[in-house]
């Protein structure tokens, strides 16, 4: 269970024993079990004939170090069974589950996103839940949370607990969320706010320690963000102050458009610089003044220049170097884990060599089969144990055994430099010779070459088909020309695949996933087609009209087509460059889902206070449905307005649509427009919301998330750069957190795993 600090524990020598004086190597109490170590690490040994138990301990302390989790939780053999049942995959699965219908609730709670369109002139009223309903659900969750936090706080002591803030604050907040559920129902469900709501993001936090662990370097960092935010503050009020007497009312109303639209006030003229800091607004917001006079523009120019181009690049250039370096410190503190986990496991694991200095390899080994980690670092994990000819393995050289885990996982590929493919299982051996020519030419890069040709070829031809029918009506679309030419490339797909199988074997053309994403797209394409011959009959310029099925011939053909313009990104990883790109989206994909997990907290909170303070507070017009071949819909409003603009979708009456204008608003496209009307029918005020969420999500977020990518795109362009061109063509690597800062990270020394385990809580160490 990984906890917060890293490692805590008593550091009264009393709770761990004490070396005697009589000289014994072992010596401890019978009844109390006892370890006892020398710095060197080499030899110890255990009091205690259960060795199933050091065992059981051994592989939960690797299990530990794979997953990065800390080891002070307790260690006998009833405890053992349940910390590693709760953290099986059917386990965690299912609290995350929990997690997600919480969170989900909020789609279906008052007031309901169970609608078509959020647009309040069409709206029709959704459905909402009975009252009972979202309340059971919320109950059950409860009750799991509950054993969670139970099974938690067992696991790792009291002691611990005291010390560990995020699991007093889970305790903290699911009361408070039981105290609310409960005032819910005494009013019947009519409540008007739900205080629990801000509470749910919670639950998904604390039940990351890689969200935590971002969190805190988040924290860490916005010293140094607060830092340029208040210089570009002072850049706002300065610009502010100048702009008011530059642009101030004068005796001729044809010349103070500029103040009576942006500078009319002190809040005006605030909001109108802070819009154009993001360029939401350029040129407009200087549009009536540079009419007047060109000189106009320099102040524009130079706010813009200054604040724009300078300071928020600079906030991104801090944001990258103080998060990465906090970043390094906790991909430190994972290391540490690791290989206090596998020390830990020694430690446990020596009392089985029978007084030698080290551990058998036959316990080695029966620990490794019993751990759960992947097969090829359970493969190389054995290799390496099986090389120790003294028939045990020293401290040290166990230490070493479990490096692997450390290492990237490196997979095979096609060589685009090489005459055959490389494939790791066995091609297909054939006795004809004609047979082996044949596999020859077909087990050549060219054939992909060719693919990837033709896949162009089909590209081009669906493009000027669409092109030649884009104005054509819809009688008149030659269907037959395009339905034709799919079929053809169609059936050369089929043969592309049936010679490589031919070539490869089986398991050879699955070995690479290129291979199974082209034949799964194949396949389904062919599945496409035989359904339209199956409707339609065989194709002939002028198809059946008597034949109907669920989609038209030309809604199936385009579903066709969708597909072959999908399987064309079969050509990146035959690109060296995009490939790299490719390979560096999935990474993100992979690695970032902390934040995209702390981002999806921070939209929740601001979703739930923008609908208490913003919900159906913007009139709906009346029923457009009636009206909208009218000339009465024609309303005359002002250019530029949330009316005008038709933004009426982008509201906060319930959850999804308050999301999706959210996102809007982090996109900064237009967001003044948002921030106009709902200070307009509100007040004022109501812009901190707004110039609040830009700053979190706009400026800190998406610079941290530019910051990531940075550091990912480095790492694997530099890992390019330093190999040949063909090993990087032969191979694939996995890349991870850890290992984008291995080269930074400091191992720790012995006397300091050493250190951390004697103040283990629950495994007492004796010198």
């Amino acid at each position: 269970m990984e906890t917060e600090p890293l490692l805590t524990g008593s550091t009264n020598p009393v709770d761990y024993g004490s070396r005697p004086g009589n000289g014994n190597r072992c010596d401890v109490t019978p009844k109390a079990r006892r370890l006892s170590y020398s710095v060197s690490g080499d030899s110890c040994c255990i009091d205690g004939d259960d060795n199933s138990l050091h065992i059981q301990q051994a592989v939960v302390f690797i299990e530990d170090a794979i997953q990065y989790r800390s080891i002070n939780h307790r260690v006998d053999a009833r405890s053992l069974w349940l910390y590693r049942w709760y953290y099986s995959r059917l386990s965690q699965w299912g609290l995350g589950a929990i997690i997600a219908v919480i969170l989900a609730l909020a789609i279906i709670e008052r007031p309901s996103s169970l609608s078509a369109t959020s647009d309040p002139r069409y709206k029709q009223p959704p459905w909402e839940p009975p009252c009972g309903l979202t309340e059971s659900l919320e109950a059950v969750c409860f009750i799991v949370f509950a054993l969670d936090l139970t099974v938690k706080c067992y696991l790792i002591g009291w002691d611990e607990f005291r010390r560990n803030k995020w699991l007093i604050g889970y305790m903290v907040v699911l009361a408070g969320s039981v105290i609310d559920w409960t005032l819910s129902l005494s009013m019947v469900c009519d409540e008007n706010l739900r205080i629990r709501r801000l509470f749910r993001p919670f639950f998904l936090l604390q039940n990351s320690s890689l969200m935590k662990k971002t969190l805190k370097c988040i924290k860490r960092t916005l010293p140094e963000i607060a830092s340029v935010i208040l210089l570009l503050a002072l850049h706002l009020c300065l610009f502010t102050m100048f702009g008011m007497l530059l642009f101030t009312r004068g005796e001729d109303p044809e010349k103070n458009e500029e103040w009576r639209i942006y500078f009319r006030n002190l809040p005006q003229s605030l909001t109108s610089l802070l819009v154009l800091l993001t360029t939401a607004n350029n040129p407009d917001v200087m549009i009536p003044a540079y009419t007047l006079n060109r000189g106009y523009s320099i102040f524009f120019i130079l706010f813009s220049g200054f604040g724009t181009y300078f300071l928020m690049n600079l906030l991104t250039a801090i944001i990258y170097n103080q998060f990465r370096g906090y970043l390094l410190m906790s991909v430190q503190t994972s290391i540490l884990r690791r290989r206090l986990g596998i020390r830990a496991a020694f430690e446990v694991l020596c009392s089985t060599a029978q007084g030698m200095c080290g551990v058998q390899v036959e316990v080695v080994l029966q620990v490794v089969r019993r751990v759960q980690m992947k097969s090829y670092y359970r493969q190389a994990i054995t290799t390496k144990a099986l090389q120790f000819p003294e028939g045990h393995v020293p401290g040290e050289a166990f230490q070493k055994l479990f490096d692997e885990l450390d290492k990237e996982r490196i997979t095979e590929v096609l060589p685009h430099v090489s005459v055959f493919y490389f494939i790791t299982s066995s091609r297909p051996e054939y006795s004809s010779a004609f047979l082996q020519r044949l596999q020859f030419v077909f087990s050549h890069y060219y054939v992909t070459v060719a693919g990837n040709v033709m896949a162009l070829a089909n590209m081009v031809c669906i493009c000027a088909i669409l092109l030649v029918d884009s104005e054509k009506p819809i009688p008149e679309r030659d269907d037959y020309a395009l339905e034709a030419t799919n079929c053809f490339f169609i059936v050369f797909y089929l043969l592309e695949m049936g010679l490589k199988i031919f070539a490869f074997g089986w398991r050879g053309y699955l070995s690479y996933r290129n291979n199974i994403f082209d034949g799964f797209m194949t396949v389904l394409l062919l599945a496409f087609q035989i359904s339209i011959f199956a409707t339609y009959r065989f194709p002939y310029p002028h198809w059946n009209p008597a034949s109907r099925g669920l989609l038209s011939l030309w809604e199936m053909v385009r579903l066709v087509n969708m597909l072959v313009v999908f399987r064309f990104l079969r050509v990146i990883p035959n690109i060296k460059l995009m490939a790299l790109v490719a390979s560096t989206v999935v990474d993100l994909v992979k690695n970032l889902r902390a934040f995209a997990g702390i981002l999806l907290v921070v939209y929740y909170v601001f979703a739930v206070l923008g609908i208490w303070l913003f919900q159906g507070v913007i009139p709906a017009p009346g029923n457009m449905s009636t009206i909208a071949n009218s000339s009465a819909a024609n309303y005359s409003m002002e250019c530029g307005t949330y009316e005008q603009l038709g933004y009426w979708p982008n509201n906060f009456d319930d959850f999804a649509s308050t999301l999706v204008l959210l996102y809007n608003i982090m996109v900064v496209n237009n967001w003044q427009v948002f921030m106009e009307v709902y200070s307009r029918y509100t007040t004022g005020w109501s812009k901190v919301y707004f110039v609040s969420w830009w700053l979190t999500s706009s400026v800190m977020w998406v610079n941290l998330f530019v910051a990531l990518i940075l550091e990912n795109f480095i790492y694997k362009w530099d890992r390019s750069l330093a190999s040949s061109v063909s090993e990087m063509e032969r191979t694939r690597f996995r890349t991870t957190v850890q290992l984008m800062f291995r080269e930074h990270i400091q191992e720790p020394t012995e006397e300091e795993l050493m250190a951390h385990l004697h103040l283990h809580p629950h495994l007492h160490l004796i010198q």
